[in-house]
């Protein structure tokens, strides 16, 4: 971002080892891996750590995950209009049973209507008061064998708008948007549905640098992680603030303290303003926002796949402060990851 703090090198490796040091001592197991460059916090400087998971974990010792130090986990309930994960039931109660925050999320596929999609997540994700916003999964999965729609910015916006009302209306609270780089850039890069919380991933880099100023609240950095209770590999996630400003946020799902970089501000020992801001739309970012853009922002989206099509292309060297946001392009199906 474009006000973003920058650190030295010596003084972010300072504040990580003090971090570690104390995460150590609350017997969490939690490491989190190494993001290239110095110039942005690394996912250890974040202090509360989670997981999304779906039937590819397999059975899970939901006590052994918690003991690991894992805070909160998002599970796969559904896909399409009719596909349940084989895991969902068990996961969503072994999770709350040993303490863990959890959510649940939808992956979207692109040749079922919006609202059917919604009417089957709706009937299988209980509402419950206790659980994490609901999360709208929006990806490039452009190998489907079943799905060839070609998706413009315009379609994909109006789709997602329904299905977003939806949740939010269903389950009382503001949902979540999750997405890859490559549909940010071809789909959101404008700062459409701003109003809506996001979800990013990002495994080489800090999210500033592929998703630019647009403020997040969680950071998917690693799909090959090593968890207790999990036999497999799988996705582990930062939550963006403090632990205070967790604390809040479960109180307050709709709500998101003011700064982005609290945790950039925690480190250089300033006290952030006061004051929480809730997700609203600034002018530029109502539904006037979802039109065409040119030719090269159009993608070719098409669905049915889960985690293993989150795929990101390499970005270009980066020097000194970061980037400006990118400009939309087209969705790829790059193999490589970020």
């Amino acid at each position: 971002m474009a006000d973003r703090r920058t650190f030295s090198s010596r003084f972010l490796i300072a504040a990580s080892l003090g971090l570690g040091l104390m995460l150590s001592a609350c017997g969490s197991e939690i490491v989190p891996v190494e993001m290239m460059g110095q110039n942005y916090p690394q996912p250890r400087d974040y202090p509360v750590h989670g997981i999304d998971v779906s039937k590819f974990q397999g059975d899970i010792d939901w006590n052994a995950v918690a003991n690991s130090g894992v805070k909160f986990a998002y599970i796969k309930a559904t896909e399409g209009g009719d596909h349940l994960d084989a895991r969902f039931q068990a996961n969503w109660e072994g999770a709350k049973a040993a303490g863990i925050q959890r959510g649940a999320y939808h992956f979207v596929y692109w040749c079922r209507s919006p609202m059917e999609e919604m009417a089957w997540f709706e009937q299988v994700a209980p509402v419950d008061p206790d659980a994490l916003p609901p999360v709208l999964d929006v990806e490039a999965t452009p190998t489907s064998k079943t799905c060839k729609r070609h998706l413009t910015q315009q379609s994909a916006i109006a789709d997602m708008r329904v299905m977003l009302k939806e949740m939010e209306r269903h389950y009382g609270k503001r949902p979540i948007i999750y997405s890859t780089v490559d549909f940010y850039e071809a789909i959101l890069a404008d700062g459409s549905l701003s109003e809506y919380p996001i979800w990013v991933r990002s495994t080489k880099y800090h999210p500033t640098v592929k998703y630019g100023s647009r403020p997040w609240i969680f950071w998917q950095y690693q799909s090959d992680a090593r968890i207790a209770g999990i036999g497999g590999k799988v996705d582990r996630n930062a939550f963006f603030g403090t632990k205070a400003q967790w604390t809040a946020f479960l109180k307050e799902p709709g709500v998101r303290p003011a700064l982005p970089q609290a945790i950039e501000t925690e480190i250089a020992g300033q006290t952030p303003p006061p004051g929480p801001t809730t997700w609203s739309p600034e002018p530029s970012t109502t539904e006037a926002n979802a039109q065409p853009v040119a030719e090269a922002a159009e993608a070719t989206v098409a669905g049915g796949a889960d985690s293993a099509a989150r795929a990101e292309a390499p970005p270009p060297p980066q020097a000194g402060d970061a980037p400006p946001p990118p400009a939309p392009v087209a969705v790829s199906a790059s193999a490589s990851d970020r």
